[in-house]
């Protein structure tokens, strides 16, 4: 028992090391004052210098803005259509298409985003060439391919959640006279929303950090932050860089604890007035 709980918080450090020291190096150097980026200026160093040249940089501030847009919408819209995947594939039982559908829903997945963004490019240029839209390449393109591939992502969890879903709560809605609607909306919804929570927080971090396939559908002017990272790392890695990635993490880790903090909020609602139902039946 001792060797093996020795192996185990040996594996987790090694595990948390491997995953956080490089990301921890970034932010020390975020601070650092030279211009080199691995050479340590330990005369002039900590110091803030590249965080304030980092919001001066308008090429920086303008990509990151259209990514927080672009992932904004792409994640509302593939909760809207992963969330209505997800329900028919877990409660609709065996119709015709079932097997199409689920294929289809899943296969952005595995299927390698250099060829999404390839056949998402191919479809918007036959479409513009048919019927005029989308017009260009841009902020449009770049959010439609988003949503294509991760809706795939909010379907899986969605529908994961549903597998193991009580259905008791919903069958004493309808024997009281609710429409299925209303069940849905009133009671489905809201147990569920935990896992629309997640799928949204999942599908927001992969809009966000897309680059392969967000190079194939954007067009002049309409850069995303990852691929003006890219294009800057291919020249060489700017201080200002370091400092971009780590406000990225802190607000990755604020919206982590805020969305586990709300997460717990609700099931310690639930849990009281379970309590307080199974309290007033006694």
């Amino acid at each position: 028992m001792k060797r093996s709980g020795w192996f185990s918080r040996t594996a987790l450090i090694l595990g948390l090391g491997f995953l956080y020291v490089p990301i921890m190096s970034m932010i020390v150097y975020s601070f650092n004052n030279s211009r080199l980026v691995t050479v340590w200026d330990s005369a002039n160093s900590p110091t803030l210098r590249w965080y304030f040249e980092l919001f001066r940089n308008e090429q920086i501030l303008s990509a990151a803005w259209l990514s927080i847009k672009v992932a904004a919408l792409a994640a509302t819209g593939a909760v809207v259509l992963g969330t209505l995947a997800g329900v028919a594939l877990a409660r609709f039982g065996p119709f015709r298409g079932r097997t199409l559908l689920s294929g289809l829903a899943t296969a952005p997945l595995v299927m390698p985003e250099v060829i999404t963004g390839l056949s998402l490019l191919l479809l918007f240029v036959a479409l513009e060439q048919a019927i005029g839209w989308p017009q260009g390449r841009g902020m449009l393109t770049i959010t439609l391919a988003h949503i294509t591939f991760t809706m795939a992502y909010v379907t899986v969890v969605v529908q994961s959640r549903l597998t193991g879903f009580d259905d008791s709560l919903e069958e004493a809605a309808m024997d009281l006279g609710a429409r299925p609607a209303t069940v849905f909306f009133r009671i489905t919804l809201p147990l569920i929303a935990p896992a629309i929570i997640s799928g949204w927080l999942l599908a927001f971090t992969l809009s966000w950090d897309d680059l392969v396939i967000a190079q194939f559908v954007a067009g002049p002017g309409s850069s995303t932050l990852p691929m003006v990272i890219f294009s800057k790392v291919r020249l060489g890695v700017s201080p200002d860089v370091n400092a971009l990635a780590t406000i990225m993490v802190l607000i990755v880790a604020i919206g982590v604890v805020v969305a586990a903090l709300l997460m717990r909020r609700r099931e310690r609602r639930r849990e009281r007035e379970v309590q307080a139902a199974t309290a007033a039946n006694l």
